[in-house]
């Protein structure tokens, strides 16, 4: 048990399923995200918060319409929640190296170009060798993932150097570009590149929930602009067969190009310099990792 408080009668007894319910809470925003990310009920997540605000006299969350916010007593919590946390994970993970073979789980940050090209291959042979280790994955824009890694929410994380991430540790991974996939009969089907304002009065074909399409909505707001999307879809055949219907155009990463299974689409190059990028493994610290962070990173960047 850990142990806050001046004196006996403000002690108050914070267990390790208390820690990892505050930095879910604080993580997801809401108590009812944090209840489901700990499988708690929310009344008892309720319970244990209002536990530990009454014994040590000041609040944790600031509540609000939009959900809630550490205090500054919240964020001194979380902070020294992660760090015990951390070394629980580390002891856990340096012991069972030794007693069963290396077991453990990690979370990977990664964005939507390393998900789809490098990270998956990368993933599947590290797995095969490490039957004990799993990894828990994620998709997420490359600026969140330095922001996750920073904060200490995750161990790694895969990002594009168009973040900056000057704040990280980094390991080159991959080159990566854009590229604009068109029908045969579009007006830019046969120009060799095409700038990024030139596209943002076409409709757009997309992949639902994609850090790429953050990425891509930044780049057209800073031109005064939205991109109109006719549909979203998942599977990057389907993107493929609705680009060849002619439904709209879409920006992809030269590594997607293969999984539209359409050789028929003109391909022509984003003549953007944001659109060239080199993909980076980042963590807070190489040196700091768990066991199996670790032998996932050396993994990764082989």
């Amino acid at each position: 048990m850990t142990h806050f408080g001046p004196s006996e009668g403000t002690r108050v007894r914070i267990d390790l399923t208390d820690m990892r319910l505050i930095l879910s809470v604080a993580e997801q925003g809401s108590f009812t995200g944090g209840a489901h990310a700990m499988n708690l009920s929310l009344a008892s997540v309720s319970e244990r918060v209002g536990r530990m605000e009454s014994v040590l006299g000041a609040p944790l969350f600031e509540r609000g319409r939009r959900g809630v916010q550490p205090t500054a007593a919240g964020e001194a919590l979380v902070r020294h929640a992660r760090t015990i946390l951390r070394q629980v994970e580390e002891m856990h993970g340096d012991l069972t190296t030794y007693a069963h073979g290396m077991r453990g789980r990690v979370r990977l940050l990664a964005n939507t170009a390393s998900l789809v090209a490098y990270v998956p291959r990368r993933l599947r042979h590290f797995l095969e060798a490490h039957p004990g280790l799993s990894v828990h994955v994620e998709e997420k824009p490359s600026r969140d993932i330095v922001e996750a890694l920073v904060h200490e929410r995750a161990e790694l994380g895969v990002a594009a150097d168009t973040t900056d991430l000057f704040a990280l540790q980094t390991r080159f991974i991959a080159d990566d570009r854009l590229v604009v996939a068109v029908n045969p009969t579009h007006r830019l089907a046969k120009r060799e590149r095409v700038k990024f304002a030139e596209l943002l009065d076409e409709p757009f074909v997309g992949l639902a929930d994609a850090a790429l399409e953050v990425h891509l909505a930044e780049h057209a707001a800073r031109l005064g602009k939205q991109i109109h999307y006719r549909v979203k879809l998942r599977n990057l055949a389907d993107v493929g067969t609705m680009i060849e219907s002619g439904i709209g155009l879409a920006i992809l990463s030269a590594a997607y190009i293969d999984q539209l299974h359409n050789p028929d689409l003109c391909i022509v190059e984003l003549d953007n310099p944001w659109a060239c990028r080199r993909l980076y493994l980042c963590a807070r610290d190489f040196d700091a990792l768990t066991p199996a962070a670790a032998t996932l990173a050396m993994h990764l960047s082989s």
